[in-house]
C-alpha cells in the first residue's frame, strides 16, 4: 500500500475502506505510512487500527513520534493505549511529553501501572533503572530444573521476556541466570544452581544506561539483569531497550572520528533550547544577534551618506540599491541553510570543510557572473542608455557578481567560524552575513558607479 492511497482513503466517505486497508498492512509498514501522512491526519489513521495492531504500531514508533501522536489523541484513547505499554516504554514516552501532560497521564493510570512508572522515575535520568523492565521470570536457587521449566510453561510472559530465567535466593539477591534450552535438556531433578551462568554479569540500577548497552554487546546476551545497591534483582534490560543507544553511540563514534561529533552535540543542544527551552532564552539570544543587524543598518546608512554626491549626480543608481542588497542576502541565506543541513546529516565535517568552501565559492562565482550579466544588460537598457550613462549597466553587473560571490563565501564560512568559536550559528549567522554583505556590497556598488561614471 502506497502512502498516497492511505491519504486518499482518509476522507469521511472512505473511512471504512481505509480501516480495512490499514489493518491489512504490516505494522512496520504502517509506521512508515503514519510518519509520511500529514500530522493532522495521523491520529485519525491510528484510530482506525484494531487494538492489538494499534499497540504494536505504537511500540514501533520512536518516543518523540509517540509523544506527538499522544498529544493529538483524546484522553480516553490515550489511557487505554498507555495501560497496554510496558512500563519502560511508558517512561520513555513520558520523558518526551510536557511535564503537565505527563503528570495528568500518570495520575489517571491504574494503581498498578502508576506504581510501576513511579519506580522507574525514581531513578536518575539516563540511568539503567529508567530503562529496565519489571516483567521478568525469576526462580529460586533451590528449585529443580523440572520445577523451573513448569514455571516457564505457566508464565504469561512473551518469548522476549523469557529469553533468560533469572535465579534469586530467598532474599531476592541475584545469583545468575539460565536459558530455557538448558532447562529442557537438563535432568528434571537436577538443581538449578548447577546450571547457573552469569553470576557476575549485572548492572546497577543507578549505573549509566550505556553500561547496560555495552554489557549486552560484550556478552552477546538477550538481556542484562538490573540489581539495586545491595545486589537484589529489580528488573532487566533487553537488547531492544538499548538499540537506540547503541545506534547513537556508534553514530557519535563515527562523527568524532570525522571531527564533527562535539560540534553536532553542541549544535543539537542549542537547537533544543531554542525550540523547547524557556522563551526568555530564545528572546535574549535572538535579540543579541538582531542588534548586530541594527548596527549594520546604521553602518549601511553611513555608506549611503558617504556616497551622497554620487547618488545626487547619478540618481538612477538608487534604483538598483535593493537589487544589490537583496541578491547577496538571498545567496548568503541559501549557503548558510545548505551548511546547516549538511552538518545535521554529517555531510560536512572539518576535514572536508575547505573542499566544501571552495565548491561554494565556485558556485557563487558562476551564479554571480550569470546573474550579474543579466542585471547589467537590463540596467543598461532600462536606466543606463536612456539617461546617457551606459556605464551604469557595467557597474550594476560587476557589483552584483561580487556581492553574490561574497554572499556564498559568507554563508558557507560564517556558520563554521561561529561553531568553532563556541557560538550558536542558528540565530547568529544570518545577521552577520546581512551586515557584512550590505556594508561591503553597497560600498563596492557606489565606488564602481562613481569610478565608471566619473563622479568625484
Amino acid at each position: 500500500m502506497r502512502q498516497n492511497v492511505l491519504n486518499d482513503l482518509l476522507q469521511p466517505f472512505a473511512l471504512e475502506a481505509a480501516k480495512k486497508e490499514a489493518n491489512r498492512t504490516a505494522p512496520a509498514e504502517l509506521v512508515q505510512l503514519l510518519l509520511e501522512i500529514e500530522p493532522g491526519k495521523r491520529a485519525l489513521a491510528f484510530r482506525l487500527l484494531d487494538k492489538d495492531k494499534a499497540i504494536r504500531v505504537f511500540e514501533y514508533l520512536r518516543p518523540d513520534d509517540q509523544a506527538a501522536l499522544i498529544q493529538a489523541m483524546e484522553s480516553r484513547e490515550v489511557m487505554g493505549l498507555l495501560e497496554e505499554l510496558d512500563v519502560d516504554d511508558r517512561v520513555r514516552l513520558f520523558e518526551e511529553l510536557p511535564a503537565k501532560i505527563t503528570k495528568r497521564l500518570i495520575t489517571n493510570l491504574s494503581p498498578e501501572a502508576r506504581n510501576a512508572v513511579n519506580v522507574l522515575l525514581g531513578y536518575p535520568e539516563g540511568s539503567a533503572g529508567r530503562l529496565m523492565n519489571l516483567r521478568l521470570l525469576t526462580v529460586r536457587s533451590g528449585a529443580t530444573a523440572g520445577a523451573a521449566l513448569a514455571t516457564v510453561r505457566e508464565s504469561n510472559l512473551d518469548a522476549n521476556e523469557l529469553a533468560l530465567i533469572f535465579v534469586i535466593d530467598e532474599a531476592r539477591y541475584y545469583r545468575g541466570f539460565v536459558r530455557p534450552v538448558q532447562l529442557i535438556k537438563a535432568d528434571p531433578d537436577q538443581s538449578i544452581s548447577q546450571l547457573l551462568d552469569g553470576a557476575t554479569i549485572a548492572v546497577s540500577a543507578t549505573d549509566d544506561e550505556l553500561k547496560a548497552a555495552k554489557l549486552l554487546k560484550t556478552y552477546d546476551l538477550p538481556a542484562i539483569p538490573v540489581v539495586d545497591s545491595e545486589g537484589r534483582l529489580v528488573g532487566d534490560i533487553t537488547f531492544d531497550d538499548v538499540i537506540d543507544l547503541v545506534e547513537e553511540e556508534a553514530t557519535e563514534t563515527i562523527l568524532e572520528q570525522a571531527g564533527v561529533g562535539s560540534l553536532l552535540t553542541r549544535d543539537k543542544g542549542w537547537s533544543e533550547k531554542l525550540v523547547r527551552g524557556p522563551s526568555l532564552y530564545a528572546i535574549r539570544l535572538r535579540i543579541i544577534f538582531l542588534i548586530v543587524t541594527l548596527i549594520g543598518g546604521f553602518l549601511v546608512g553611513g555608506v549611503i551618506e558617504r556616497f551622497e554626491e554620487t547618488l545626487e549626480a547619478v540618481v538612477a543608481a538608487a534604483v538598483f540599491i535593493p537589487l544589490v542588497m537583496d541578491m547577496g542576502g538571498n545567496v548568503g541565506t541559501q549557503s548558510s541553510t545548505i551548511f546547516a543541513r549538511g552538518l545535521a546529516w554529517s555531510q560536512i565535517s572539518p576535514p572536508q570543510f575547505m573542499a566544501y568552501l571552495f565548491r561554494e565559492i565556485r558556485i557563487g562565482l558562476v551564479m554571480g557572473v550569470i546573474l550579474g550579466s543579466i542585471a547589467g544588460v537590463v540596467a543598461y537598457f532600462w536606466q543606463g542608455a536612456p539617461n546617457e550613462i551606459p556605464q551604469l549597466g557595467l557597474a550594476v553587473g560587476l557589483s552584483l557578481a561580487v556581492v553574490i560571490t561574497l554572499g556564498a563565501i559568507l554563508g558557507a564560512s560564517l556558520p563554521m567560524i561561529m561553531l568553532k568559536a563556541g557560538f550558536d550559528h542558528g540565530p547568529g549567522a544570518d545577521p552577520f552575513i546581512t551586515t557584512i554583505k550590505d556594508f561591503l556590497g553597497l560600498w563596492i556598488y557606489f565606488a564602481l558607479v562613481g569610478w565608471l561614471v566619473g563622479v568625484a
